[in-house]
C-alpha cells in the first residue's frame, strides 16, 4: 500500500508540474500588434525561444557539448545555461525568475527573458508587462488607462485615468461611446460593472486603443471633462438621463425630521457672492490608520475616501470648480499635511470628511465642527503676525507676513462658521442630523488651513442604522449632494453671526482630528 501511495504522489507531482497552454501576450511594435503564445510551467509564465527566434531575428544555438544556449542578434549574444536561473546578456549577468527548460523540442524561457536578457543586446527598448500580458518594442506609445465608473445622483461618470496623459476623442454610436486614444495601443484595465438603465458595460478590447461604454436604454447625452496630474491626467465622461428623471439617490434616501436651529444653523443669512474657484476635500484617516470600525467590518477610512470621491465629482460637474483630495488612495496622511496640500493649492475652502462613534449605539446623526478660539492659549492669541524681508531672485528685498501656524485659521473663523451653516442647513430633512448640528472644537486638523475650513462628521458608524446607511453607494450620494449644495449656498453669499467669544466654552470634540 505504502508503494503504491508513493507513486501516486509521484503522477501527481508530474501532473502538477505539466506544462499547460495560457492566454497569449501581445506583442506592440511599428508594426503592429502580434500574438505571442506562452506556456506555465511549475507556475512561472515560459516562452518558446523558437517563438521569439521568429519575432525578433534571433539566431538560437544549443551547444550539448559545453552544456549552454547562445541566442544571438546582429552579433551580441545572450547565453543561457540549463538548470540555472541566470543569463549572461553582452557580457553581464541578469538574474530570471526560473531556469530554462526543454519541452519536446523547443527551449523554454522565462516571458522576464525578454526586457532583462534580450533587451541589452537588442539595441531597442523592450518591455514587458506581464500583469497586462503586453511586450512592448521601441518607441511604442501605450499609456496605462484605468477605468472606473461612479454613481452621481441623476447621473452616471465614468472615469478614465490616464498615465501617461494621450490624446484622444469622443464620439458617439449607436449605443456606445468611443474613447479613442492617439496611441499604439492603451494597456487598459477596467472596472466590472453592473447593467444599470444609463450605463451597461465597459470594454477595452486588448490590442486597441479604444474604451468603448456601453450605455443604457435612459441614456440621452454626455459630457466629458479633463483633471490634470502630475503623472498623467483623469478623463470624465458624465452619462445624463434622456429626461429630467429622480435622483436615484435622493429617492431612496430616508426623510428625517430637522434639529432645533442653533447657533450658525439659525444666523445664516445671505451676503456677497464669494470667489470659488478650488476646493479641497480631505477624506479622514488611511494607510495604518482606519479611524472607526463598524460591527459589519466597514473603515472610516474607506467611506470617507468614497464620499470624497462623489463629492469631488459633483463640485467639478455643477461647480466648474477644481475640486482636490488630499488623498486618493488608501495611504496615510498627517494633520498639518492635509492643511499644508490645501494651502500650497491656495483653496477657498477645506472640507474634512470623518465618521462619528460612541461608546453607546444610541448616538446618530451629522455633525458639521469649525474651529473653537478655544485651541488657542492666551499667549497665542496675543501673538502678532510678524513681517521678515526676503531676498528676491532680482536682487533687493520684499517684506512677507509670517503667520504661525496655529494661527493660520483666526482670520476665518467666522467664515467657517457660516461654511458650517450652510452645510448644515443643506442637509436638512435629506441626512440625518445630531441634536446640535453645528459645532465649535478645537481641532487640529482645521487650525492650520488659511481658508474657511470645517469638518463634517457624516454619521455614526457605531449606531447600526446609520451604519447601514454608510456603506450604502445611494446614501454616500445624498450626503455628497447635501455638502456639495452647502457649498454652493456657501460661494452664492451665505453668512452667520459672529462666532462666541474667545472664553466661552466650546462643544465636546469626540476626537482631535
Amino acid at each position: 500500500m505504502g508503494v503504491l501511495l508513493a507513486a501516486a504522489g509521484v503522477v501527481a507531482a508530474r501532473q502538477a508540474a505539466a506544462p499547460h497552454a495560457a492566454p497569449p501576450f501581445t506583442v506592440i511594435s511599428a508594426e503592429g500588434p502580434r500574438a505571442l503564445p506562452v506556456t506555465v510551467v511549475g507556475g512561472a509564465v515560459m516562452v518558446s525561444l523558437d517563438d521569439l527566434a521568429a519575432m525578433f531575428q534571433l539566431t538560437v544555438r544549443e551547444d550539448t557539448l559545453a552544456g549552454g544556449i547562445t541566442v544571438t542578434h546582429k552579433g551580441r549574444t545572450v547565453i543561457l545555461t540549463p538548470g540555472q536561473a541566470l543569463a549572461s546578456a553582452a557580457g553581464r549577468l541578469v538574474s530570471l525568475p526560473a531556469a530554462p527548460v526543454r519541452e519536446g523540442r523547443h527551449w523554454l524561457v522565462p516571458v522576464e527573458f525578454v526586457e532583462r536578457a534580450l533587451g541589452p543586446v537588442y539595441g531597442a527598448r523592450l518591455q514587458v508587462r506581464k500583469d497586462s500580458r503586453l511586450v512592448l518594442v521601441g518607441p511604442v506609445r501605450v499609456p496605462r488607462v484605468t477605468v472606473r465608473e461612479d454613481p452621481l445622483g441623476p447621473l452616471v461618470r465614468v472615469t478614465l485615468s490616464v498615465s501617461p496623459k494621450a490624446a484622444y476623442t469622443i464620439s458617439q454610436e449607436a449605443g456606445r461611446l468611443l474613447v479613442r486614444f492617439d496611441a499604439d495601443a492603451i494597456d487598459a484595465t477596467v472596472q466590472a460593472v453592473a447593467p444599470q438603465p444609463l450605463l451597461q458595460a465597459i470594454r477595452a478590447p486588448e490590442g486597441g486603443t479604444t474604451v468603448a461604454i456601453q450605455v443604457g436604454p435612459r441614456f440621452g447625452t454626455f459630457r466629458s471633462s479633463v483633471v490634470q496630474q502630475e503623472n498623467g491626467e483623469q478623463v470624465m465622461v458624465d452619462l445624463a438621463p434622456s429626461a429630467a428623471e429622480p435622483s436615484a439617490a435622493t429617492a431612496a434616501a430616508p426623510q428625517f425630521a430637522a434639529p432645533a436651529a442653533t447657533g450658525p444653523l439659525a444666523a445664516i443669512a445671505q451676503g456677497e457672492a464669494r470667489s470659488f474657484r478650488t476646493v479641497v476635500i480631505d477624506p479622514g484617516h488611511g494607510g495604518d490608520d482606519p479611524g472607526v470600525k463598524g460591527a459589519n467590518g466597514a473603515l472610516e477610512k474607506d467611506i470617507t475616501l468614497s464620499i470624497a470621491r462623489r463629492l469631488a465629482s459633483l463640485l467639478e460637474s455643477r461647480l466648474g470648480v477644481r475640486a482636490l483630495l488630499t488623498r486618493d488612495t488608501d495611504r496615510a496622511v498627517t494633520l498639518d499635511e492635509r492643511a499644508a496640500f490645501a494651502n500650497n493649492n491656495m483653496a477657498d475652502a477645506f472640507v474634512s470628511l470623518h465618521v462619528n462613534a460612541s461608546l453607546r449605539m444610541e448616538p446618530s446623526g451629522a455633525q458639521i465642527y469649525y474651529l473653537s478660539p478655544n485651541l488657542w492659549g492666551d499667549d497665542l492669541r496675543q501673538a502678532e503676525a510678524t513681517r521678515e524681508a526676503l531676498p528676491t531672485l532680482g536682487g533687493g528685498t520684499r517684506e512677507i507676513e509670517m503667520v504661525p501656524w496655529e494661527l493660520a485659521q483666526l482670520p476665518h473663523v467666522a467664515e467657517s462658521a457660516a461654511l458650517a451653516g450652510a452645510i448644515a442647513g443643506q442637509c436638512l430633512n435629506r441626512v440625518r442630523l445630531g441634536p446640535q448640528p453645528v459645532l465649535q472644537a478645537p481641532l487640529r486638523v482645521l487650525a492650520g488651513a488659511n481658508m474657511p475650513a470645517v469638518l463634517v462628521e457624516v454619521g455614526f458608524l457605531t449606531n447600526p442604522d446609520e451604519q447601514r446607511q454608510l456603506v450604502s453607494g445611494a446614501y454616500q450620494n445624498t450626503v455628497a449632494e447635501a455638502i456639495a449644495d452647502g457649498l454652493v449656498r456657501f460661494r452664492d453669499g451665505a453668512v452667520a453671526a459672529p462666532p462666541p467669544a474667545p472664553d466661552a466654552p466650546a462643544a465636546p470634540a469626540r476626537r482631535q482630528p
